[in-house]
């Protein structure tokens, strides 16, 4: 443990030992061993002297003399400054390093490799990242996203993913290529990994999450989406315990709990979640939008075969690895042949299989494309599956009351006078938890749903 200071559990508890008078003496290799701040060395030798002990370097001759005094003082002084002065250059040879665009030490982030003191991406890594990324902007919640690595056998650094090392992950702004450190920002060090608009959802999700978060850490699907329809106050989800003491959750009106103002009686949280997932669902199950959104799916598939970045990078960089191998052999073919040279072919070779093995991964992900009847199998499990992603990418607003239900979705069609332009809404009657759909006003067609889905 460092000796700029002396917060070292063995060092205190010698200190207070010394009041024992067991022993006579503390024995130090040199001084700065002991203490490298001056003003603590004072109080702590003073401590040891009243105990009758004496402290005593092996390595530095101080006399017992008026002249010794001065030695110690010297000495005591000397090792402070060297102190100060080491860790000014420390961190003088670390802030040019981050200016030079280099790594200044520590464990290399997740999704990059140290190549000569340089972030490098590592395109494995950085597929799980964007993966990441892209599947909880999509509505996956962080847990559902680590159950998922961790059954693929996916790991992060060799053990499995926690969720405190997603939610970082989904935070860390080195993945956008920006590196802060106090009050200086750095573009320079970390390549981009993940798109900054991709990034920034991802964010805006995860502020809208914390501020809907219950403290019973239940996901509530319609947080921050609920309204009170009797006086316009936010309905939140809570939670309360039966007189069994089974625990129930509901979405209650804000108005009604603290200020007791409002009589919009509380809806249980599996009611209304399924019911307003239900409702998406019968929507988007009509046979044109079926048709619509599978031939959609395949043009993606093929756009997304077509422009592959990381295949492509991934030959970009075969192609410079080949051209380097190839001058190296022109190079030993004249005759220029060094023990480097023979150890740089070597590396250049392993590089070289490895991004081969690289491609070839990538290009078996690309083999297999869904067929439209595929897409239209598996196209209502998938949709009941996955109510977070509807929920997210198709609702505005859930108005509720005593008596009546709008489900209002977020779409700029305006299909009503009354609507505003707020869109596409379906109203429905409820008594006594008992939902039944009636639609006020139904569009002829579907098509902006494609829009919002894809």
């Amino acid at each position: 443990m460092t000796g700029t200071n002396d917060n070292r559990p063995e060092f205190q508890r010698m200190i207070k030992d010394s009041h024992k008078k067991s022993w006579d003496m503390v024995l130090v290799y040199k001084l700065d061993r002991f203490s490298r701040d001056k003003y603590a060395t004072t109080i702590h030798k003073k401590t040891l002297k009243d105990n009758g002990i004496k402290l005593v370097s092996a390595t530095e001759f101080i006399p017992d003399t008026p002249e010794g005094i001065i030695l110690e003082s010297l000495l005591e002084g000397m090792n402070q400054y060297y102190s100060a002065e080491l860790s000014q250059k420390i961190k003088r040879g670390k802030n040019e390093s981050r200016h030079k665009g280099l790594l200044s030490g520590g464990v290399v982030l997740y999704g990059y490799k140290n190549i000569d003191k340089k972030a490098v991406v590592d395109n494995e890594q950085a597929t799980v990242i964007i993966s990441i990324y892209e599947k909880y902007c999509n509505g996956w919640t962080v847990l559902q996203i680590m159950n998922d690595l961790n059954s693929k056998g996916i790991s992060h650094n060799g053990k499995p993913f926690r969720y405190n090392t997603l939610c970082k992950i989904l935070k860390n702004e080195k993945y956008i290529g920006i590196y802060r450190y106090k009050d200086q920002v750095f573009d320079n060090i970390y390549p981009k990994i993940v798109p900054q608009s991709l990034f920034d959802k991802a964010n805006e999700i995860s502020k809208k999450n914390s501020l809907g978060r219950n403290s019973t850490a239940t996901e509530f699907l319609l947080r921050q989406k609920v309204k009170c329809g009797l006086c316009g106050a936010k309905i939140n989800g809570e939670s309360g315990t039966a007189s069994n003491g089974e625990k129930k959750y509901y979405y209650k009106c804000r108005n009604r709990k603290h200020h007791k103002t409002c009589n919009c009686r509380p809806i249980p949280k599996d009611i209304l979640e399924n019911y307003v997932a239900d409702t998406i669902v019968d929507a988007l199950n009509q046979p044109n939008i079926i048709d619509k959104i599978a031939d959609t799916i395949i043009d993606i598939q093929k756009s997304k075969l077509d422009n592959n970045h990381i295949l492509q990078t991934l030959k970009r960089e075969l192609s410079q690895i080949e051209l380097a191998i190839s001058n190296l052999i022109s190079a030993i073919e004249q005759g220029v042949v060094s023990d480097n040279t023979s150890k740089r072919l070597h590396e250049l070779e392993e590089k070289q299989i490895l991004i081969q093995r690289q491609i070839l991964i990538e290009d078996n992900k690309q083999v297999v494309l869904l067929s439209k009847e595929e897409i239209k199998q598996y196209y209502l499990p998938m949709l009941k599956s996955n109510k977070q992603a509807l929920i997210n990418y198709l609702l505005k607003e859930v108005i509720v009351s005593n008596n009546e239900i709008q489900i209002i979705f977020n779409t700029p069609l305006k299909t009503s006078p009354d609507q505003d332009g707020r869109g596409y809404c379906i109203y429905s009657t409820h008594k006594n938890l008992s939902y039944k759909t009636k639609f006020r006003q139904k569009p002829k067609t579907f098509e902006f749903f494609i829009k919002i889905v894809i």
